[in-house]
């Protein structure tokens, strides 16, 4: 194979060649080929978890995404298919907080203020903000996945499988509405999950006080309460005490204070013990409130109020053994008052403010962000100038911020739809024991901890953009109706009106083949579009049309005329409208049809692109769209006939619909019309709700304004809340398919008398140790409680890639390389292969070092290069030869060579060996080690395979070919290897170790042999010669054990190894009857003979005196390696033959007198000759 300069300058440059490659992939559909090839062991499902595209891919993205890649690249090796299908997150707060920072709307209120119509808009256009670039990101990372066909959370198919997953829960008793105590972020004033909220914990100082509670029936003696949330104190409704606990009544002063006897350390001051008392003893008594706000307040329950009351709950190791009970602000608080019948005092309102009713504090955030302490620091002021604190103290703990925006989180009851996932907790835990976890750690401990101490999920948020919660409430009765499905939904929304579409007669334009779409085109309706007209009407008859609606051309004119007047309808029942005229197709009016079509690459370009003067078909869409809807509002119980042309016909159907461009074509199908000419179709419709385009859009406001009558006359509204992202991640493996409303061939969990479930569960998963408490976690329980198993068999967990020295990567920090910038100076590959090298993938933390990633660039990639580069070198050099034909060498790849040299059958059995290995690993999804013995295995090809061999390769005859054919054979077979890992240099290797270069198929997606190493099949272990493998490499192990040592001795002698020695003797008798492993270690050293001799007293005995003899030799030797630099110096191939020149100096020593042949064949010499005028000794011309 002939190179020139720019392949050598490619091949040099990793992230050109990689360019290159990713656009023969692409070119080629090697992607397409991959999932299109034989399967014979089946689907193998994967499951890839949705990002956000708001941002840019992180290391934690191509860390998570290569792991994705390098396992199903393996299974389809293997010879399975492993559809690989992209997906975006596109809900929540996530995307609301960016949006909100954008348009500078700092709080719920400012959002409802801007209009939720406007701010759900600016949400979805810019959820995918950051697509294009992932889209080139992504596959220029090596990954192969289905983009194009990706799913997205916010698309309406995507929502209805929600909606029906909570109707299917809600119909087991799954789902509940519940009002409990929970976590809320007052900034974004909705309630988080328990698993959102272990996400956000942040080490902090707050400022805790023991309060003074005075008793009403003992002036002066108080009861000493310690919280840490001084907050929470205007909300005070009772006290509560341990009734099984010791308590101290203790004088300090003129002042007496109960106490926990376990806590009397907590005092300050001497003091004096006046009595020692039970818990219970306390209950019943009165108390002053520290704040008087809520004092004869009109609120249920207020003659309960400030009381002690006993509770088992209360700890006595902490504190003060006595607690202040806030209903709205604790879990317990709000269980205790549940039983007591407590009032249910809430003095801050759902945007963290004090309420009104707090004079004092009025207006004031409860915990501030930037200065958690600072209102709290406020309300002890205002208690101390009232002597009603007894001590302050600081205190650091961890505590809950939201996950998105950093604000502290505040402990509020409040309403919300939860799942019972504490009904499926044993359930759950039994499930988790049967998927495999790596690390198995992350599973039994960190997620089955976790689900064993599970509660009840709240999957509701009070914000604007996500997918609705499906349930109507009445606002008379208040009875509920859950929504499972569009269709459910259009059952309740009963049709205004009866639509027929039809199709004008068949017309000139039609018969000439060409273009008609301007309204003054003077094309009639053909004798035979009049026949199909009349037979049309015929057939409406009957059917009670009132009215007409027609396009205003000349062959629709005509076809509503014929119809007019064979039902008998007066003139004013035909109104003409140019909303449902002919597609305006500009410069192709009057063209021939084929022409226009030519003009779009596939149907879904005609949605987006438009002819010079000309529309799109989304824009048919929206006139079609806004046409029906208005005539929809203008009539009611009319039976309506359209009639109109073929694509727009079309788009009124997608629009009544409400489909996206993909549905529309899928809808259509393969015919070569939507509607033929004079055809007739019923239109069923209902007004949906719908975006600008037409386009089924089930987001706030437009699903909002769907409402319907009650039973009891009252008017059916939904509920305002959204769904939790979470519930709608976890959605995944069904929603993504639109289960179960279609694609029931690819996924469908049930099974059939004769029939698996297709699609479920996944066989592997991969994401980060995060996503335990994440999506792990909300997909388990959803797969579990719809269809009674894990969803999952294994999963990968990986671990954080942080900055080089060990913080958090942050953009504000810089703290870390762009990505990006990484692979284009060392290649994706080599990112790929130091993060799939590290324990990182095991769910241990990585400090991202750019020095690492180019030491494996160098140690593996450069190093396996220089082998294939002398590899391609001696194979073009031997393909020249006359001796060494097709016959003799034959593809290195499509056969095991068969030699006895040492050396090569211990590469193949290093190679078996690295098969073996790193398919283990794979299996066990434990991917760094299946990743790291390919480095060994380079190591050993490179330094000891290679090195040992290029004098028998450079030399003629057989030998040398035998190692040619092996070093050939064994690059052939590692590119397979390596291929799930570094894509692109397997892809590279493999193709450079074929006879042939694949040609380019650009026609089909057939696959071709030989085509591409992502289209082979994975490399077999030869199981028959796993012993007397083992031994080789063992023996191999101990010659290079034994050879390490004696080098050691040389550099100890100072004696370089060109210089040959005369002996070497062994203590080891390993290597016994072994005379060729011997010859390699007499080779390497380079001494005469190598002795066997176990009464030695070291390990080797090496004989370091020289004869002259073994002098000249070793001078000898140093000439010919000056030789050797000279011909690289040149840039010499092996076959080109020299003429060296010697210095009189040399002629004079007599140095290569009687080796004359020897370097001409060691050095590729023609003829040596003596000069006088050289530089130095040598050179060559």
């Amino acid at each position: 194979m002939t190179q020139t300069k720019e392949d050598n300058n490619q091949k040099n440059n990793p992230a050109e060649r990689e360019e290159a490659i990713f656009k023969f992939w692409q070119d080629n559909k090697i992607f397409e080929k991959s999932l299109a090839k034989p399967a014979p062991k089946g689907e193998f499902v994967f499951y890839d978890g949705p990002p956000f595209a708001t941002g840019l891919p992180h290391y934690g993205h191509i860390l998570a995404g290569t792991i994705k890649d390098v396992i199903p690249r393996f299974k389809t090796m293997q010879g399975y298919h492993v559809p690989r299908r992209w997906g975006w997150d596109c809900h929540g707060l996530p995307v609301e907080n960016l949006v909100e920072k954008e348009l500078s709307l700092r709080s719920k209120k400012d959002i409802e203020t801007y209009g939720l119509e406007r701010f759900n808009a600016v949400a979805k256009k810019g959820v995918m903000r950051f697509a294009d670039e992932w889209q080139k990101q992504i596959p220029r990372l090596g990954r192969f996945v289905d983009m194009e066909n990706d799913y997205r959370t916010m698309d309406a198919s995507y929502t209805e499988s929600v909606w029906w997953a909570f109707k299917t829960l809600h119909a087991k008793g799954l789902i509940y509405k519940g009002f409990k105590s929970m976590h809320l972020c007052p900034r974004c004033e909705t309630t988080l999950s328990n698993f959102e909220v272990s996400q956000g914990y942040k080490d902090i100082t707050d400022i805790s006080v023991y309060a003074k509670f005075e008793v009403v029936s003992e002036p002066g003696t108080f009861f000493l309460v310690w919280t840490t949330t001084p907050w929470t104190l205007p909300g005070n409704a009772a006290l509560a005490v341990n009734p099984d606990a010791k308590y101290l009544k203790v004088k300090i002063g003129q002042s007496s204070y109960i106490i926990a006897e376990s806590r009397i350390a907590a005092l300050a001051e001497r003091y004096e013990v006046i009595e020692t008392l039970p818990g219970r003893r306390f209950v019943g008594e009165s108390y002053k409130p520290l704040f008087d706000y809520y004092l004869g307040a009109k609120l249920p329950d207020m003659e309960n109020a400030f009381l002690v009351y006993g509770a088992k709950f209360v700890a006595t190791d902490e504190g003060t053994g006595i607690v202040h009970i806030a209903p709205a602000f604790g879990e317990d608080d709000y269980n205790l008052a549940k039983e007591k019948k407590l009032p249910f005092i809430q003095h801050v309102a759902p945007n963290g403010v004090f309420k009104k009713e707090v004079r004092d504090f009025a207006g004031l955030p409860v915990k501030p962000k930037g200065n958690p302490r600072e209102t709290d620091q406020k309300i002890i002021e205002n208690l101390s100038n009232r002597l009603l604190v007894y001590r302050t103290e600081k205190i650091a703990h961890s505590y809950p911020h939201c996950w998105r925006c950093d604000t502290p989180l505040l402990n509020y009851a409040t309403s919300s739809w939860f799942v019972r996932v504490t009904e499926l907790k044993n359930k759950l835990v039994a499930e988790n024991e049967k998927i495999k976890w790596v690390p198995e750690a992350v599973g039994k401990y960190r997620f089955g901890n976790w689900l064993s101490e599970a509660r009840d999920w709240a999957i509701s948020r009070s914000r604007f953009w996500g997918a609705p919660i499906p349930v109507w409430r009445c606002e008379k009765c208040g009875e509920e109706t859950v929504i499972g499905s569009i269709d459910d939904l259009k059952k309740r929304l009963p049709p205004r009106n009866r639509y027929f579409v039809m199709r004008h007669g068949e017309a000139d334009n039609n018969v000439m083949n060409i273009i008609s779409s301007e309204s003054g085109n003077p094309h009639h309706l053909t004798e035979r579009g009049v026949a199909q007209v009349k037979k049309a009407a015929q057939s409406l008859i009957g059917q009670g049309v009132e009215v007409i609606l027609t396009s205003p051309f000349v062959r629709t004119e005509e076809t509503t005329k014929l119809v007019a007047d064979i039902l008998k309808l007066p003139e004013n029942s035909v109104i003409t409208d140019q909303r449902i005229r002919e597609g305006k197709f500009g410069v192709f009016n009057g063209r021939l049809v084929p022409e226009y079509h030519a003009f779009f690459k596939n149907n879904l370009e005609r949605f987006e692109k438009a002819p010079t003067g000309g529309e799109t078909y989304a824009d048919i869409q929206k006139r079609m769209g806004e046409f029906i809807y208005d005539i929809d509002r203008r009539y009611y119980g009319k039976t309506i006939l359209i009639i109109t042309h073929d694509s727009p016909a079309w788009q009124l159907f997608s629009a009544a619909n409400g489909m996206v461009p993909k549905e529309a074509i899928y809808f259509r199908g393969e015919d070569e019309f939507f509607i033929k000419n004079a055809e007739v179709k019923k239109l069923n419709f209902t007004p949906l709700p719908n975006d600008e385009g037409f386009r089924l859009d089930l987001h706030r406001p437009h699903i909002d304004r769907m409402t319907f009558s009650c039973q009891c006359g009252g008017e059916t509204k939904r509920v305002s809340e959204v769904f939790d992202c979470w519930f709608e991640s976890g959605s995944m493996p069904f929603a993504s398919n639109h289960y179960p409303f279609e694609n029931l061939n690819a996924f469908n969990p049930k099974p059939g008398l004769f029939r698996r479930p297709r699609g479920y569960p996944a066989d592997f998963i991969a994401e980060g140790l995060d996503q335990t408490r994440g999506w792990f976690y909300s997909m388990l329980v959803l797969g579990v409680a719809l269809f009674g198993r894990a969803p999952y068999r294994s999963v990968a967990v990986n671990g954080t890639v942080l900055a080089e020295n060990g913080e958090k990567m942050s953009k504000r920090l810089q703290n870390y390389p762009d990505p990006m910038a990484v692979v284009e100076k060392y290649g994706a590959d080599a990112l790929r292969l130091y993060l799939l090298s590290s324990p990182v993938v095991r769910g241990e933390e990585l400090r991202f070092s750019e020095s690492a990633v180019l030491e494996v660039k160098r140690k593996v990639l450069d190093r396996l290069e220089n082998v294939l580069a002398f590899y391609k070198l001696y194979e073009v050099e031997n393909s020249k030869s006359e001796t060494l034909n097709s016959k003799q060498i034959p593809n290195p790849k499509s056969q095991i060579p068969n030699q006895n040299h040492v050396l090569d059958n211990w590469i193949q059995a290093r190679l078996n060996q690295l098969v073996g290995e790193v398919t283990t690993g794979l299996e066990n999804y434990e991917l760094d080690k299946a990743a790291r013995p390919i480095a060994d295995f380079v190591d050993d090809l490179s330094t000891w395979y290679l090195r040992r061999s290029r004098e028998r390769i450079k030399a003629d005859g057989e030998a040398g070919r035998a190692a040619l054919q092996t070093l050939g054979f064994v690059l052939a077979e590692l590119s397979k290897v390596m291929a799930p890992f570094t894509p692109f240099f397997a892809e590279y290797l493999y193709k450079e170790t074929q006879n042939a270069k694949c040609k380019n198929q650009n026609d089909d997606l057939k696959f071709k042999n030989g085509e591409s190493v992502h289209l082979e099949k994975w490399p077999k272990i030869n199981e028959k010669l796993k012993a007397q493998n083992e031994k080789l490499i063992g023996e191999t192990k101990e010659v290079r054990r034994i050879v390490s040592i004696a080098l050691e001795a040389r550099a100890k002698a100072n004696i370089k190894v060109r210089q040959p020695l005369q002996k070497l003797k062994i203590k080891s008798e390993k290597l016994k009857a072994r005379q060729e492993l011997l010859e390699l270690i007499k080779d390497e050293i380079n001494v005469k003979e190598v002795l066997l001799d176990g009464k030695i007293q070291n390990e080797v005995e090496l004989d370091i005196a020289l004869t002259p003899e073994l002098k000249r030799e070793g001078e000898l030797r140093e000439a010919i390696r000056t030789i050797q630099e000279l011909r690289k110096e040149k840039g010499l191939k092996p076959a080109e033959l020299a003429t060296l020149v010697t210095s009189s100096k040399i002629a004079a020593t007599g140095l290569l007198q009687g080796f004359e042949s020897e370097i001409k064949k060691t050095a590729s010499l023609a003829r040596i000759e003596h000069g006088v005028s050289v530089t130095g000794d040598f050179e060559l011309k």
